[in-house]
């Protein structure tokens, strides 16, 4: 099997069992940041190949509460990264996830990738905070992990889409994650885990924000992870700003597969 780690992490039980405490105890939920986990040349061969054209052959966001662009159809994706993905969605990388995060239910990867795949945001794009949508629209799951994996080489500060971590009580950002080149960010799904780029990007005309994003999933979940019923994308307002706060304009975020499936998320 090509070597998709960095060897410094070669060793995935090890890793998570270093790992897990600090985890489980993170703020404001759990959450932990790894640089240069992958294989450099790996990731630079997903960012070399990453489509130029997603924007005609992908999903476009445009709204009050976010302006990206996703992918999540695998035959549009490199052979580089579909083989990475596979990786991620490996029985070995899974187990590591279980580990590292202390959730006691298997986890489950998801063949769909609803919401998942690949993620651009270009000049003046971001994604206001929100909790995510809780549960899988065809296989029923609940939703408990995030992971974020950044393309961003020569990414700086003052480029924007700093990944943002907000506590229960929409108060307080608590941890602001630039998105550089190899930074992996796993980050527990509840319905207070509150996240999201709101800083529009500015970057060079050559730059935009890419990132890869995967979601994972267990048959059942403890009743403290969830204070709501089933729901889409709940989006939050940050104090003094003019966000949007719910999710009633969001329904249509998934209209095209719940059209086929003729049920409402809400």
């Amino acid at each position: 099997m090509q070597n998709y780690l960095n060897n410094k992490f070669y060793d995935l039980e090890k890793v998570a069992a270093l790992n897990c405490d600090k985890y489980v105890n993170a703020e404001p939920f759990p959450n932990i940041v790894f640089d240069n986990f992958f294989n450099t040349e790996i990731l630079s061969k997903i960012l070399e190949n990453f489509p130029s054209n997603i924007k005609e052959v992908g999903n476009e966001y445009n709204t009050k509460a976010e302006r990206k662009l996703s992918l999540n159809d695998p035959q549009k994706f490199s052979y580089e990264t579909n083989n990475f993905i596979n990786y991620l969605n490996s029985a070995p990388f899974v187990k590591f996830l279980n580990k590292l995060t202390g959730i006691k239910e298997t986890l489950i990867t998801d063949p769909y990738l609803i919401g998942g795949g690949l993620h651009e945001l270009r000049n003046d794009g971001y994604l206001n905070i929100h909790a995510d949508f809780n549960q899988h629209p065809s296989m029923k799951l609940d939703r408990r992990l995030n992971i974020l994996i950044y393309l961003n080489k020569h990414w700086e500060e003052n480029n924007g889409g700093q990944l943002e971590l907000w506590d229960k009580k929409m108060s307080n950002c608590v941890k602001n994650i630039i998105p550089i080149f190899n930074r992996m960010v796993i980050f527990s799904t509840t319905d207070f885990s509150y996240h999201g780029n709101p800083k529009k990007v500015k970057a060079p005309d050559n730059l935009s924000r890419k990132s890869i994003a995967l979601y994972y999933y267990s048959n059942g979940r403890p009743s403290s992870e969830r204070k709501l019923g089933l729901h889409s994308t709940i989006f939050r307002k940050r104090p003094g700003t003019n966000d949007i706060d719910g999710n009633l304009e969001f329904r249509k975020l998934f209209g095209k597969f719940y059209l086929k499936t003729k049920k409402k998320i809400i």
